[in-house]
């Protein structure tokens, strides 16, 4: 079976002037030329195409890509290479997806964002400087390989022991208890467990911590959902429990 030039360009969604100059490197050669000038391309001349297509998508130049298939001559192996790269690429995409639709849903219901969570599937040494400035060169390090661990469930299993221990300050708060008072500071040493996950909860870290969520609106909203006051009733409970249990 074979197919004109301009079947091909159309199927492929490129130009007859794009095959040409394909031609006219060495790359897709036609199997035949009509007597009319037409360029006319067999079963084999269309998987090149693929492939060329490809490694373009990828973002290797013309030369290089020349390179590659003179140097992939098995094209079930250079598919399979290619179908290889293709399911990565869908999986980063499917984390992206997935990431973004995380960050949305937590900032619409004033959720706490979790690094790990807002640049899963995405370029990490783009934001890399910006999470280790913040969080520490281990947290990124370490929450990067364990967040990338958990299966959905798993995640959503985790954020939800989060949402209890904001729900159980606000509730504690609300019935008149002290920050200090024994029923507090276990809902402070179950905090520091869930911290401690991803990262050493260490006395400065933790003490930090409370006093992001009272400073930084962004990350009181999710206590303070529960009441207002309920972020600085977080930090006092946890730099209690810090002062008094942790060590750095």
């Amino acid at each position: 079976m074979e197919w004109s030039i301009q079947e091909i360009a159309r199927k492929a969604g490129t130009t007859s002037r794009t095959l040409r100059h394909y031609g006219d490197l060495g790359l897709l050669v036609p199997s035949r030329i009509g007597s009319n000038g037409y360029r006319y391309y067999d079963q084999d001349a269309l998987v090149r195409l693929q492939r060329i297509l490809l490694l373009r998508e990828l973002g290797l130049s013309l030369p290089a890509i020349k390179d590659v298939l003179e140097g992939q001559r098995d094209t079930s192996v250079a598919l399979r290479a290619h179908l290889c790269l293709l399911e990565q690429e869908r999986e980063r995409i499917g984390r992206q997806i997935a990431s973004v639709r995380t960050t949305l849903h937590k900032t619409e219901e004033g959720r706490e964002l979790m690094a790990e969570e807002v640049f899963d599937g995405f370029d990490h040494t783009v934001y890399e400087q910006e999470v280790t400035d913040r969080w520490g060169r281990e947290a990124y390090e370490k929450g990067d390989r364990w967040w990338r661990s958990l299966s959905r469930a798993e995640r959503d299993s985790f954020q939800g022991v989060h949402e209890a221990i904001a729900r159980d300050y606000g509730q504690a708060r609300a019935a008149g208890m002290d920050p200090g008072s024994e029923t507090v500071q276990d809902i402070a040493r179950r905090h520091c467990a869930w911290l401690s996950v991803t990262m050493t909860a260490t006395r400065s870290y933790v003490i930090g911590l409370g006093e992001m969520y009272a400073a930084d609106p962004r990350y009181g909203k999710n206590y303070d959902r529960y009441g207002d006051g309920t972020a600085v009733f977080v930090r006092d409970a946890l730099t209690i429990y810090a002062q008094g249990t942790l060590s750095d």
